[in-house]
């Protein structure tokens, strides 16, 4: 009798097992996607970048390094003068070269030699780059090589283009995420890339009309588009 009585309390207990077992709630699938956005925007640009540089000639390689001495030194003053201690100068390439005469299927002969001095200004004051210009060429800058409109990287509307292009990602992720009958449980990674098409313009002009020229170079920024990627990896849970 006991036997059979502990026989069927275990009956029961494996019944219950089962039975619990079998009404227990299934564990949930997550599945991992991966969705990208892409936003365009344009914006202002905040900064010019500037490339000026002073060349010089002389039969003698100390004259001509002296001459440019003095007028990179004046050139760097007035760019100051102008746009006060806002502009970032710096040298971007320095060259003494030697001059050759190739004539009469000679051996090449020394005539000269060559000094160039270029600095790069980097300026937030968009207003003054035509005056920047007109004081470095009339301190001695004969050569205005590049000027172009830049975004740095605190620019806020780096920011708002990343912004749109995630929430694009993202509703993607929940649009799958609702056809899969389930939701957009964490993100995992998240990669971004954005790029600033920046405005960037040849500057070349005569110097002599430079010097007797009363009015300022007028310069025009413009605006920048920008394109800003992002990628995640998120997991959702059905």
């Amino acid at each position: 009798m006991k036997t059979r009585t502990k026989f069927a309390l275990l009956a029961g207990v494996c019944a219950s097992m089962l039975l619990s077992t079998a009404c227990a709630k299934k564990p949930n699938r997550t599945t991992k996607v991966t969705v990208a956005g892409e936003a365009f925007t344009k914006a202002e640009p905040d900064a010019a970048v500037l490339v000026l540089s002073v060349v010089t000639q002389s039969p003698q390689a100390i004259t001509a390094q002296q001459e440019n001495a003095r007028k990179s030194d004046a050139v760097a003053n007035a760019i100051k003068a102008i746009a006060g201690s806002n502009a970032e100068i710096k040298t971007s390439d320095y060259t003494l070269q030697p001059q050759y005469d190739y004539r009469d299927n000679r051996l090449p002969k020394i005539i000269g030699y060559n000094a160039r001095n270029s600095v790069i200004v980097t300026m937030t004051d968009l207003k003054n780059v035509g005056a920047i210009i007109d004081a470095a060429s009339k301190a001695g800058a004969n050569s205005i090589d590049n000027v172009s409109f830049v975004l740095r990287q605190t620019s806020p509307a780096r920011g708002e283009a990343l912004s749109d292009a995630t929430r694009q990602a993202m509703n993607k992720a929940q649009a799958i995420a609702q056809a899969l009958g389930g939701r957009v449980s964490r993100i995992v990674e998240e990669s971004e890339s954005a790029t600033v098409m920046e405005r960037e313009m040849e500057y070349r002009e005569n110097m002599q009309d430079t010097a007797t020229r009363q009015t300022t170079t007028p310069i025009a920024s413009g605006q920048l588009n920008i394109k800003s990627n992002v990628q995640l990896i998120v997991e959702i849970e059905s």
